[in-house]
């Protein structure tokens, strides 16, 4: 097994995949149902022609088509949690992370104990809804994205993380789904992974998430931040005081949405990634 998991990451490395040794050992695990630990561990035993075929069939789909891995295999990791993931929602990374970590910071500094009432907008896969849910007991969530087939994807992954019952999902574009609920002045925190690509980058991705990854979730408009200019625009009636709103975005992006938040009276801190680029901006109202 350990030769034929080198020589995955040789065959792909030829084809100039990024991570070539991580994506075969992926891919190996998801092939096997071995874990990291158990592929080194059965080291010395051979395949079977089903686990073979298998292999060699999602290794040539990567290699020659860039394929995804988590949509080769239809799971990703984030925050330690293993997510359903399918090309109708975007792949969960590991910068969002950080705005998961930062949320987890805020609730337990402000909120302790008591119940906090967080909006996820953009849920996409659940990746953000889950994993607050499951690291933070006393939260209930309310998770929202403009896409059906994305809300059943995160559905069911809030169902395998048993987690379903503290997270109402919403069907609709942005805050509009709350309408009429009666949350004005309730919500503690918004989390929000929004598009943030600027309209004139789409072309120039990655062809892993150019040709596969939803365009949709990608397409942030002429300056990337479009849509939380929208989402700003009505936050501030929603939440808390104190109330919290966290926005991913990206490189370069930093600048311009702070200027935004101090013209329209929000105290905020961007907030880098470990590379140093901004990453996440938090608003307070």
């Amino acid at each position: 097994m350990q030769a034929i998991l080198a020589w995955g990451g040789l065959y792909l490395k030829s084809y100039g995949m990024e991570t070539p040794f991580l994506d075969a050992q992926v891919l190996l695990s998801h092939c096997t149902g071995l874990d990291k630990t158990g592929l080194y561990r059965e080291g010395g035993r051979f395949l079977s022609p089903a686990e073979e075929e298998a292999y060699s069939r999602l290794m040539q789909r990567r290699a020659k088509t860039r394929e995804p891995v988590a949509y080769l295999t239809g799971r990703k990791e984030f925050m330690g949690l293993e997510l359903e993931v399918n090309p109708a929602v975007l792949i969960p990374r590991p910068e969002t992370e950080l705005l998961v970590e930062k949320s987890l910071e805020l609730s337990a500094g402000c909120w302790a104990d008591q119940s906090v009432l967080i909006v996820d907008v953009g849920t996409g896969s659940g990746a953000i809804a889950v994993s607050l849910a499951k690291y933070l007991p006393c939260a209930r969530l309310y998770a929202m994205d403009i896409s059906r087939v994305a809300l059943e994807v995160a559905k069911r992954n809030a169902l395998t993380h048993g987690v379903e019952e503290r997270i109402v999902f919403l069907e609709g574009d942005l805050l509009l789904p709350l309408a009429g609920l009666g949350l004005e002045g309730r919500i503690n925190l918004i989390a929000a992974n929004l598009p943030y690509i600027r309209t004139s980058d789409l072309d120039n991705l990655m062809p892993d998430v150019g040709l596969y990854e939803p365009r949709p979730a990608l397409d942030g408009g002429p300056d990337g931040l479009c849509l939380y200019r929208r989402l700003l625009s009505r936050a501030r009636v929603f939440l808390s005081r104190p109330g919290y709103i966290l926005m991913e975005i990206g490189a370069g992006q930093g600048g311009e949405i702070a200027l935004g938040l101090a013209l329209a009276g929000w105290k905020y801190e961007i907030i880098s990634d470990l590379a140093g680029r901004d990453r996440l901006a938090v608003a307070e109202v």
